[in-house]
């Protein structure tokens, strides 16, 4: 790395960045989904279990915070202000989308990053090898040696400029696709939870 072009250099800086910066990302990605599918349960459970949305809704507790219990409270709050009945079920409908289009772009948020490392973290990792050889071949063309003491360093620099790159890239293409799987799922329940909330409204 000392002996590297600052290029290179560069370019190894950057892949160990963005490799950091994913591996923060997918450890508080599992963090999340670990609690909000454990507090979307409990709270589906309970609510399931009460008299009635009004009363449930005057019991939460104001600091709640998990996306399908805000969901609830923040469509509950247009329920409690509607003096008109009229054309209930189809305002619901629509303050209920929106509610969970907000919850969703919370969990999220991040995912754009994980996708821009996993696709562009390789290419940016050849850059850097395909500089480091094309720098590798000139010393050897103003040296005129060509032994392996010569070239072997300048080669091994560049590739491991790729490899840090496909180390970059692999985590976040896995974890980009399971938590789009997860993210998916999670919005499911909120319809399905959102569904069943307006038939008993």
């Amino acid at each position: 790395f000392i002996r590297a072009d600052i290029i290179v250099k560069s370019v190894i800086i950057l892949l160990i960045a963005a490799s950091i910066f994913s591996w923060a990302v997918i450890i508080e990605k599992i963090r999340l989904f670990n609690k909000i599918n454990k507090t979307s349960e409990e709270f589906e459970e309970k609510f399931w279990k009460s008299r009635s949305a009004e009363s449930f809704y005057n019991n939460l507790p104001t600091n709640i915070n998990d996306p399908m219990a805000n969901v609830f409270k923040n469509t509950m709050q247009v329920v409690m202000k509607s003096r008109s009945k009229s054309n209930l079920s189809e305002r619901l409908t629509n303050v209920l989308e929106v509610n969970i289009e907000k919850q969703m772009n919370i969990i999220d948020k991040n995912y754009t990053f994980l996708a821009t490392v996993g696709s562009t973290a390789p290419f940016i990792g050849l850059f850097g090898t395909v500089w480091g050889i094309m720098n590798s071949f000139q010393s050897i063309a103003i040296s005129r040696n060509t032994s392996l003491a010569i070239v072997a360093p300048g080669i091994a620099e560049a590739l491991f400029a790729t490899a840090l790159g496909l180390l970059a890239a692999i985590p976040a293409v896995v974890a980009f696709n399971k938590f789009s799987s997860d993210s998916k799922k999670y919005s499911q329940k909120l319809e399905s939870f959102s569904k069943r909330f307006i038939s008993i409204i």
